[in-house]
Order: structure tokens, then sequence, then C-alpha cells
């Protein structure tokens, strides 16, 4: 489970020389014990790939250089990355500024953690790791609508910043890039990074009867909080991977005036005008609050 998204308060410790925050990767310095963590959690993860995550993120895993026995290493990634969708993948050291995090997402360069959790934290980590980014977002940059999708987002993001609206399309890719889960022929599939990294949540997401799974609807989207704390009450669900591109080419100016008039909607909120796939049960929450 991820509890972080994006952006680095300013002030904090850890900035590189670097104006974009850039760092080298070191992939030499990866110690043994850094490539069994990776072990362990990329041999959990790929068993429960099939029937879970859907066919563009299998189609990208099996076209990257990604292997059990190690890290990957960044240049490696980028070679075939750019060759497919002009994406390449930069080192930095933890969380990034909004404003740089968007600005390399803007200019296809994926901003990835270098670093690896430690063991007791397989489960669980307040901020992203060369696990979760290159293991959940990697693959989906070798798709062309995702890739097209994350690039329009760096640029909105930019944006949004100078409008004041940066919560709002936050919630826009914690529930599409994050945590998004997509309707296949042969089933509800997972493509959000935070749900594709961690084994607990991929079963959760998909097969558990607790949580909510709405239609996608983004100016819904844009008034949902969302739980960093725990697995999410409510899952967006997209018809198809295109609803994406559909995204990318809105001017979100219209959306952020009607959204900022109506109220905040709680993670596990209902409307009546919502397109309910499932209603969940809400009984893993509620048991969460009365323990």
């Amino acid at each position: 489970m991820l509890a972080a998204l994006h952006g680095l308060a300013a002030g904090e410790s850890g900035r590189p020389d670097n104006a974009d925050w850039t760092i080298p990767q070191g992939w030499e310095h990866y110690t043994a014990a850094e490539h069994a963590t990776w072990k362990t959690l990329f041999e959990r993860q790929t068993k429960l790939l099939p029937g879970h995550a859907c066919d563009a993120f299998v189609d990208g895993m099996k076209n990257l250089p990604l292997a059990a026995h190690e890290i990957p290493d960044f240049r490696k990634l980028s070679d075939v990355l750019l060759r497919h969708t002009g994406w390449q993948v930069v080192a930095v050291p933890g969380l990034v500024p909004d404003e740089v995090f968007f600005d390399h997402l803007a200019k296809r360069r994926f901003p990835a953690g270098q670093f690896i959790r430690k063991p007791h934290e397989l489960d669980y980590l307040q901020e992203p790791d060369v696990f979760h980014d290159v293991f959940g977002h990697v693959p989906m940059l070798m798709n062309p609508v995702m890739a097209d999708y994350i690039q329009a987002y760096g640029q909105g993001g930019l944006r949004a910043l100078q409008l004041g609206k940066l919560p709002l399309l936050s919630r826009v890719y914690w529930y599409t890039v994050e945590f998004g889960l997509v309707q296949q022929a042969d089933g509800l599939r997972i493509y959000g990074a935070g749900i594709a990294s961690s084994r607990t949540e991929t079963l959760f997401s998909v097969e558990d009867g607790s949580p909510n799974r709405v239609a996608f609807d983004l100016e819904r989207v844009m008034r949902t909080l969302y739980r960093i704390d725990d697995f999410q009450e409510t899952y967006f669900v997209l018809d198809h991977l295109d609803q994406l591109l559909e995204l990318a080419h809105i001017d979100f100016a219209g959306a952020y005036d009607r959204v900022s008039a109506a109220p905040e909607l709680q993670p596990g909120e209902l409307l009546a005008g919502d397109r309910v796939l499932h209603r969940g049960s809400g009984r893993h929450h509620a048991s969460r609050k009365g323990a």
C-alpha cells in the first residue's frame, strides 16, 4: 500500500544539487540484500498479474528489461521506453516538489525513487520507492494512451498550480494513475500503480466485496477525497483505457469552476447519479473504525 502521492514541502532535507532534483541511480551500489528485496516483491506480484492486471500492463511487463533477480537499471529501461513511447526514467531521491514533478512528466521523464524499501516495509511505505515507481508505473508507460495521458497530466499540473486548483487535479491522478481500474472483456482489471505494486490491494480492489466500484466520471472524481492510510473505499472504473485520451484533451478550467462550487465527497460516499458497478459492503473500513 502506498501512502504518498507526489510533492515535498519546502525546506525538507535531501534536496540534490540539480534544479530538477535528478540524481544518479547508482545501480552498481545496490546491495545483495536490496536486490533480494526486489526479488521478493517482484515474484509475489508477478504471480498475481494473471486475472488481475489489464492487458496493457501485462504487455508492458513482457517488453521491458525487468527481471526478478535484480533491481532494474534505469538506463536500460529508458532505452526501451524511448523507442516505444518517447519516455525515460530519471532517478530522484524520493518525493519531489510539485512543480518539479509536473515538469518532468510534461517532458516525458518519469521521476522514480532510486531507493528500495526495507524488508519490514513490504506491504506499506510512506513514499514511493523503486519497486512502486518501476514495477507499478513503468509498464503502463509502454502503452501509447497512458504515455500521452501522463504527459498531459504533467502539463495540466503546471496550470493547476497557477490556478490554485492542484488538490482537484491530484484526485484525478490518484483515482486513475495510482488506483484506477478498467473493464475488459474478460473482467475487471488493474492499471493503477498503487494497486499493481501492492499484493494486498491487488486482491482487495478486484475481488473483495467491501469497496464501491463506480464508473469513472471526471467531475465526480475531482470532488472525491481519497484514503492515504488504508485501502480505497471507492475505486473508479474506466470502460476502456481510451477514456484517458479524452481526459488528455479536456480544458479543465470549466471543470475546476463547477467542482469548486460543489461540496467535497467522502471516500466511500455514493451519489444518486453514480453508475455503480458494485455497491460495497463497507465491511473493511467499518471494522477498522470499530477496532
